[in-house]
């Protein structure tokens, strides 16, 4: 495989708008051929979405979904540019479908790794570098080892780095981007928040016996 250098990925950016990492992905899956990284970002609808990040996206809809019997629910806002775009039917079904993602997703706390406290990938790091199967690693293997654990752990917390529910083969944040190509504006996730019947409430442990007993007047 071709060494893909910083000047090639800049390259590429600039070229396309796309971001870092998907540029990288997108030279080493075309072993460094700009030309054809540049066709697999377009193909991926990557290209003309990074293109529109850094615009403004205001519009958009909230959205609620109830899981089958009523236990786990979710409300989930979507932004986009737009109201038109808003009103747009694939829109409203990428809006539907993020958020049954989040219902599926029990462990998903975060929107994307940046949303993720600064303190708790501290506490995390400090864990993980505490461990006993890496005490009598050299400090700099540690550090490589922990970082990364620390990656995977934070990718399990974020919304956009797991695989759709109704596509394995690209993540959320993949399925944004090509929405984001298709309706030509600018679509991201912003908030969401997920009940689950009972979730906090300390359940009071009872004696089925001594319950019938105190009902009946029998000791």
């Amino acid at each position: 495989m071709a060494e893909i250098s910083a000047k090639l990925v800049k390259d590429l950016r600039e070229q396309t708008g796309a971001g870092m990492m998907d540029c990288k992905k997108a030279l080493k899956e075309t072993d460094g051929d700009i030309n054809k990284a540049t066709e697999w970002l377009r193909q991926k609808g990557i290209a003309s979405a990074g293109k529109l990040e850094g615009k403004v996206a205001a519009e958009g809809l909230v959205e609620s979904y109830i899981h089958t019997g009523g236990r786990i629910g979710v409300l989930v806002e979507v932004n986009c540019q737009t109201d038109f775009v808003a009103r747009n039917e694939a829109f409203k079904e990428l809006v539907k479908n993020v958020a049954m993602q989040i219902a599926a997703c029990p462990q998903v706390k975060y929107v994307s790794v940046d949303d993720i406290p600064t303190e708790y990938v501290e506490s995390e790091k400090s864990i993980e570098m505490g461990r006993e199967d890496l005490s009598n690693k050299p400090e700099n293997i540690r550090e490589k080892i922990v970082q990364g654990r620390i990656e995977k752990r934070l990718k399990e917390l974020t919304l956009m780095d797991q695989p759709f529910i109704r596509d394995q083969n690209k993540t959320v944040e993949e399925l944004i981007k090509e929405t984001t190509a298709q309706l030509g504006e600018k679509v991201q996730v912003r908030r969401f928040i997920r009940f689950v019947l009972g979730e906090g409430i300390e359940k009071q442990e009872s004696n089925f016996a001594e319950e019938v007993a105190a009902q009946t007047g029998k000791k």
